[in-house]
């Protein structure tokens, strides 16, 4: 077996675990009946790796890297349609096709997954709602334009596999510049949009970069050196998944006659990377509270009431169920917390106009059938 198709197979191994890990976590805390559409769309996704892996592992295996394309006009020719090799050259472009088809449905699911999510941490505050409705419309839209370039940009479909006359680099699964181009700038696209949502529309410079706002941002918030981290991770897991689409399409222009083939383990490392980055906001609480077991950090150091910070907790379970909400227009939903969401503000939000430059912490604590509410005023 090649060290490709080992990778190919320890990693789907890897994100199937991550994928089980994210579910249980997500058990223990809401129970199934409870369960999200993201959380049914991820197993979903499990599945769609597994064959987009399994597709991989036929191409190289069964059908020897080929396919339609890295041929010269006379070899095309002279090859009997009969033979073997125009068989296995037949069956590796039917299963390039396959295989792109899967790899974009993989990717966009993901990219649904995250944007349910969202959905969830951007509950109330307007802007960032609106962002979210946005990314909905962009999704949906560029997997149509995305499968419509992979299934219609040939002219007549059985032409994909066509091997005498050349069909053209467009009808041609493994190198077609037209899938290669249209799925990158729309993977790219989509992938920059959802990396932008969460920052505050303040942050946001017209001359920087987005890397240097990302930067500047985690830096500058009054959050602990864990949670940046942490943040920091998910943010460059987003920016790997882009590079690595990139640097896909590069290698295939490079080299048609081989570069398929070796495109493929960037393929596999993206989708990877973007299953962990896809899963980590849920599995975080998990990882968490297994560090604060193992004495790797104490819950005490990662909670900070600074002036600009806010937090809020929602803890539930059959005894007691503690409540705090606080909205604020200029928020980036953070959500590295267990059971818990953060909302990193400006420190000249107007939301603390009422109180000076206080910070109110309003708790509800219902206990069996006696409720307490509690209100304390610190100043700062």
């Amino acid at each position: 077996m090649s060290s490709t198709i080992t990778e190919s197979f320890v990693l789907l191994a890897l994100g199937l675990c991550v994928i089980a890990i994210r579910t249980y976590a997500r058990f223990t805390k809401v129970g199934i009946k409870n369960f999200k559409a993201d959380d049914y769309l991820m197993l979903l996704a499990a599945v769609i790796y597994s064959l987009e892996t399994a597709t991989s592992y036929i191409v190289g295996a069964w059908w020897l890297g080929l396919a339609n394309n890295g041929m010269t006009d006379e070899e095309r020719k002279a090859l009997d349609p009969n033979s073997h090799e125009a068989y296995l050259r037949r069956s590796g472009s039917k299963t390039q096709l396959i295989g792109w088809s899967l790899y974009t449905l993989l990717l966009w699911t993901l990219k649904l997954c995250i944007t349910i999510f969202y959905s969830r941490l951007t509950t109330g505050i307007h802007h960032l709602e609106l962002r979210v409705t946005v990314a909905y419309g962009l999704i949906a839209s560029t997997y149509i334009a995305t499968e419509a370039s992979i299934l219609f940009g040939c002219s007549k479909f059985h032409k994909n596999w066509q091997i005498y006359p050349d069909p053209g680099n467009h009808c041609q699964p493994a190198v077609s510049k037209v899938d290669l181009y249209v799925t990158l700038i729309l993977n790219v696209l989509t992938d920059f949009y959802l990396l932008t949502i969460p920052l505050p529309v303040s942050n946001i410079s017209a001359r920087s970069t987005i890397s240097a706002d990302i930067e500047k941002m985690l830096w500058q918030a009054k959050l602990s050196l864990k949670t940046k981290l942490s943040l920091l991770f998910v943010l460059s897991g987003g920016v790997f998944v882009m590079m690595a689409g990139i640097l896909r399409v590069v290698i295939i222009l490079h080299d048609p006659l081989r570069g398929a083939q070796k495109a493929g383990s960037w393929a596999v490392r993206e989708t990877f990377v973007a299953v962990v980055v896809g899963n980590l906001p849920m599995i975080y609480p998990l990882i968490r509270l297994g560090c604060e077991k193992a004495g790797i950090f104490s819950r005490s150091h990662s909670t900070n009431y600074n002036q600009g910070y806010q937090e809020h907790t929602n803890v539930e379970n059959n005894k007691y169920r503690k409540k705090s909400t606080n909205k604020t227009n200029n928020s980036m939903p953070t959500f590295l917390r267990d059971d818990s969401q953060e909302y990193i503000v400006s420190e000249g939000s107007k939301s603390h106009a009422k109180h000076g430059t206080g910070i109110q912490v309003t708790t509800d604590i219902e206990l069996s059938s006696i409720e307490m509410k509690t209100s304390s005023h610190q100043g700062v």
